[in-house]
């Protein structure tokens, strides 16, 4: 599968890196326009084009990798299935449905498949929740917290992650990972409410607490937060079912059941790619650009990653 990787900064860098790791993958071609963008594209021995028509006029393209902020993710995702090439694109699809549902229209019309790059869905501790919660092996699930914080992330280029209308703020960015998690392993909630702060001068709300709610009587809170703190990144969650517990943290992932017995979980991935970003060495992006690959020689929409449920989580986000 020849890919055209479009944006070159931290996920482009990631996914660049990941794809090397992937026997019929191979990177071809580089859209980008600044200065870092040409360097890498230079580092990698790879041409750089101005835009996706121009790469694909030039170079045998199979599938076109969107890496870019996410402001510019509608406008690339449509120049992309323009040219009828199948369809990578970083989380978030976009900040409004009305912009998610053109996007996937786009790709309909044209006859691909547009993929989004939900890489939680990917790794080894989701994937044993979703088993857990298949095969109800502590029942039925009754409450679930999910946490995902971080200092306020000053680091991306020109600022954009702290511009409402470029990012969509902490719900997009950050909290978009637990909510893909708590969507497809419940259902949309039938009630969402949520508390912010925000600290004096600040333009964005530093912390979030949201609580969804079902009707079958499962609530799932969940924190998100861009502290002004220099707190190590923190990702963790458990789920209380009707026989036990699950939980991910520090520790791996450990089950206690109501008989006293303790099974702590391998979510151990055999192959680990230093991604080049702050998240250090993983299988995550490997795991899903591999089966997003997969999916693509198929011509088949990812069954981690559906259509709908992406919709239903830009949904809940733009109301947020």
């Amino acid at each position: 599968m020849n890919i055209l990787l479009v944006g070159l900064g931290g996920m482009g860098t990631c996914h660049y890196m990941n794809y090397q790791h992937i026997a019929d993958a191979r990177v071809v071609a580089c859209v980008g326009k600044s200065d870092s963008d040409r360097a890498s594209a230079a580092a990698w021995g790879l041409p750089i084009y101005a835009s996706i028509a121009d790469a694909c006029a030039n170079e045998a393209v199979d599938v076109i990798d969107v890496c870019a902020p996410t402001y510019l993710h509608k406008l690339l995702v449509l120049e992309a299935a323009a040219q009828k090439k199948h369809i990578i694109c970083e989380k978030p699809v976009a900040l409004h449905l009305a912009d998610a549902e053109a996007m996937y229209a786009a790709a309909e019309e044209n006859g691909v498949q547009l993929y989004i790059a939900q890489v939680l869905q990917f790794t080894r501790e989701v994937e044993t929740l979703r088993e857990v919660v298949r095969t109800e092996r502590y029942g039925k699930p009754l409450d679930g917290c999910f946490e995902r914080l971080t200092a306020c992330p000053k680091w991306s280029q020109g600022g954009w992650l702290l511009e409402k209308e470029k990012s969509g703020l902490l719900p997009f960015d950050l909290h978009i990972h637990d909510l893909d998690v708590i969507v497809s392993l419940f259902g949309k909630p039938d009630s969402v409410t949520f508390t912010e702060c925000e600290g004096r001068g600040k333009a964005y709300a530093e912390q979030y607490r949201f609580l969804y709610g079902y009707r079958n009587g499962l609530n799932v809170c969940a924190e998100a937060a861009w502290f002004n703190a220099a707190i190590p990144f923190t990702a963790r969650w458990r789920v209380y079912f009707e026989r036990g517990m699950l939980i991910c943290d520090a520790n791996g992932v450990t089950g206690y059941a109501e008989n006293g017995e303790v099974t702590k979980y391998d979510v151990t991935d055999p192959v680990q790619v230093d991604c080049g970003i702050n998240l250090g060495k993983s299988g995550w992006f490997l795991r899903e650009l591999s089966h997003l690959l997969d999916c693509a020689k198929r011509g088949e929409p990812s069954p981690l990653v559906p259509k709908h449920r992406v919709l239903d989580v830009v949904e809940i986000l733009e109301k947020i």
